[in-house]
């Protein structure tokens, strides 16, 4: 297995880049995190990725960096340190991010009702049938749609209210359906993974006075010096666009493609809940804003205390841990941006450290940090649908090359 780029590699970024250490300087052993690199040739041998991507910040410091395999297997192209990747839901965490800074600065108030900045969301009745509604018992809110308590449903389910968001409509009249449709449930009363963050960058964009990604771009991807995230990628960087796969009958066949690709393309409809491209290094350098508590390289995004909302269970009493579907996660709660480990019972994701927050994206990336280790981690691969693989099997590793 041919590594394209190995630990202790500086980024390439605007600004001060971030450092680089030994493991050992850090209280992490060289020969603990040697075992990830195995593990991931194992996962390629087997064929349930093609590639992937992994770094590991402590303290803000690059303790390891390491690609694997190819970012394109039909043209035989090895994965690298600049290698973009479609990051889908982990755009949510910047849309977050961005809502926050407008409350920080006073202009967005976390209580404020939707409709009061986007009148045509009332969101004053609730599903019960198809021929039947019931009154709402309160509006959703800003921090409803921070937490995917909105009522609010998944675009993409088959749920008559899901539907209703799609039929009919291109993509930029999207937000107009689901404003005119029905909630699925009671504001506060369930957590469901639906359009929330869709929804949320445009109280943004109509808080902000202007496009929802050109806020982004303003505030916190330009400043921190993400130089290769954005909705589109252009001609010139399509060479190191990652190619999507999806599992079909047991093999990894191409979704989508890197030369051709939709990508190239600029959406009609960017979102905050999924669209963005991405680097490893460059999600690296958000990740440790949130890590550093709202502040990086001595600029500040967000104040320490909004970000503890982002990275602390926000969930009403009674609301169960997170679910999509069957896909139960007990032991999980969700704060105003991030999923969250709220106890440690060995119930679920039993190697995730108590506090730990994170989330990920449809072509399984993942990241995760913990703030008793001072530990940022991101693992980046296009492998559809969406799986945890990589993570559960990493995650001991890393956490296990702690030295007692």
């Amino acid at each position: 297995m041919r590594i394209l780029f190995v630990m202790l590699v500086p980024l390439l970024a605007v600004g001060r880049e971030l450092p680089v250490g030994e493991p050992a300087e850090f209280g992490m052993s060289a020969e603990g995190l040697a075992k990830i690199g195995p593990v991931v040739e194992g996962m390629i041998r087997e064929k349930s990725l093609v590639g992937a991507s992994v770094l590991i910040l402590k303290k803000g410091t690059i303790v390891y960096q390491e690609g694997f395999g190819q970012r394109d297997r039909e043209n035989d192209l090895p994965m690298e340190r600049d290698t973009l990747f479609r990051i889908f839901s982990m755009t949510k965490g910047l849309t977050s991010a961005a809502a926050l800074i407008l409350c920080d600065e006073g202009k967005l108030n976390l209580d404020d009702e939707v409709a009061a900045h986007l009148p045509e969301f009332k969101g004053d009745e609730v599903w019960v049938s198809r021929i039947k509604r019931e009154k709402a018992e309160r509006a959703p809110t800003v921090r409803d749609l921070l937490r995917h308590t909105s009522g609010l449903a998944n675009r993409w389910a088959v749920h008559p209210v899901s539907r209703m968001y799609r039929e009919g409509a291109a993509l930029d009249t999207l937000l107009a359906n689901i404003a005119e449709a029905p909630l699925l449930y009671q504001p506060g009363k369930r957590w469901v993974y639906g359009a929330s963050s869709d929804v949320l960058a445009a109280v943004v964009a109509k808080v902000a006075g202007i496009p929802f990604e050109k806020f982004l771009e303003k505030r916190l991807i330009k400043p921190l010096g993400m130089v290769d995230t954005a909705y589109q990628v252009p001609r010139d960087k399509m060479g190191r666009l990652s190619v999507n796969y999806r599992v079909r009958k047991g093999r990894l066949m191409v979704a989508d493609p890197a030369e051709g690709s939709k990508m190239l393309q600029a959406p009609a409809f960017k979102g905050g809940g999924s669209g963005l491209v991405s680097t490893i290094t460059d999600y690296a350098r958000f990740l440790q804003m949130i890590a550093n508590g709202g502040e990086f390289q001595g600029k500040r995004y967000l104040r320490k205390e909004t970000v503890e909302l982002m990275r602390t269970n926000q969930l009403p009493k009674g609301v169960a841990a997170i679910s999509f579907g069957d896909d139960v996660r007990p032991g999980t709660g969700f704060g105003l941006g991030f999923s969250v480990r709220v106890t440690n019972d060995g119930r679920g994701d039993s190697d995730a450290a108590l506090g730990e927050y994170g989330w990920g994206g449809a072509a399984s990336t993942h990241y995760w940090i913990s703030p008793e280790h001072e530990l940022v981690v991101i693992t980046m691969e296009q492998t559809m649908p969406y799986n945890r693989n990589l993570e559960a099997a990493l995650k001991p590793l890393i956490y296990g090359a702690f030295k007692k």
